[in-house]
């Protein structure tokens, strides 16, 4: 018998997202976002977005983690916080 072994919660290093990620006009944050919420996935992605000054990433990063799917943090330990909460 098979079984489903996605694991709904991930938390994710941002050094290993591809830096195009973070460039929301490329779509590709909202394309794989999406496709794991709709999975019923949810995600952490922890590390340093203080040099960022896309006011567009800002405003998707503080809506995000005002929801219950996605989320950024600066450490592995915030992020792993905020997905038990």
């Amino acid at each position: 018998m098979l079984t489903n072994t996605f694991s709904k919660n991930i938390v994710i290093d941002k050094r290993l997202i591809a830096e195009d990620f973070f460039i929301l006009s490329t779509g590709l944050a909202g394309e794989i976002l999406q496709k794991l919420v709709n999975y019923g996935g949810r995600i952490a992605i922890f590390g340093d977005y203080s040099h960022y000054t896309s006011k567009p990433l800002k405003d998707f990063i503080y809506e995000s983690n005002k929801g219950k799917d996605v989320f950024f943090a600066a450490t592995e330990e915030e992020a792993v916080d905020m997905l038990t909460r």
